[in-house]
């Protein structure tokens, strides 16, 4: 990886990143206010419609808030159809910057990072429409984002992975479970601090329950989960801090996404 990236935009790695196309879906970047404007149509359907989230900043069936404006937006679209079916959103160290803060920064004490923010990348309002969730759009997603966290030669990725707590918990109970042992296994990652704690301590259940896909996926790629989470009173979920060190990642992965 070259320094000379380093010093690119984020707008000049995306307009240097093509994406590809697969299986009839293709991955790219947004580069217009009108396709940035359906990606936020498809998160206002996921989060509201669908999962009953609420916003400050929704209006006219649009998901939208300050961050967008700084962030990389990718697109997974299936052309035959006309239709866009996933997105994700990334935010560099530099416009991290500009924008004043990570958006994670809204829930959690980052300070712990702060070593880490020259090479920490963060990505979130990851969605994608019911009909395609059978794997292959994340993964899409995620070639695009290990892609631009090459071109950039940056580490680490921070997001935020919600757990739904309108089972009263069951899930989040057992994904603080496995919260809680990937802190012990992994002392030497360090831990963020939620602003507004979700009560841990209420998560006893023992009922079975499955760890949500995203979660699953992050921690096959080697990712931890690097707190307690925080409470999200707009989405009703309990948000658990990820931390992924490219160094770290699963060596499967790193050569399916070329970072070998």
């Amino acid at each position: 990886m070259l320094d000379l990236e380093r010093a690119r935009s984020a707008a000049d790695l995306g307009n240097a990143w093509a994406g590809h196309t697969v299986g009839g879906l293709a991955l790219r970047l947004a580069r217009t206010d009108e396709e940035l404007e359906v990606l936020q149509r498809l998160r206002f359907q996921v989060f509201t419609e669908e999962m009953n989230a609420v916003f400050p900043g929704q209006h006219n069936g649009l998901d939208t808030d300050r961050f967008d404006q700084w962030c990389e937006h990718f697109m997974v679209s299936e052309p035959e159809r006309n239709r866009v079916i996933g997105t994700y959103r990334l935010l560099t160290p530099e416009k991290a910057k500009l924008a004043g803060a990570y958006y994670s920064e809204s829930e959690f004490d980052i300070s712990a990072l702060d070593a880490l923010r020259p090479s920490l990348v963060e990505v979130g309002r990851s969605c994608i429409h019911p009909d395609y969730r059978n794997g292959s759009a994340i993964m899409m997603l995620w070639g695009g984002i290990a892609a631009l966290m090459r071109m950039g030669g940056y580490r680490y990725l921070l997001g935020c992975a919600s757990v739904s707590l309108r089972d009263d918990g069951v899930t989040a109970a057992e994904v603080w479970r496995v919260a809680r042992k990937s802190m012990q296994d992994h002392p030497e990652v360090p831990h963020v601090t939620p602003l507004n704690r979700y009560p841990v301590e209420r998560l006893d259940s023992d009922l079975p329950a499955r760890i949500p896909p995203l979660i699953k996926g992050y921690l096959k790629l080697g990712a931890t989960i690097c707190g307690e989470p925080a409470w999200d009173p707009d989405f009703n979920t309990a948000d658990f801090p990820v931390l992924l060190d490219l160094q770290a990642m699963d060596e499967r992965y790193k050569r399916h996404f070329g970072l070998v």
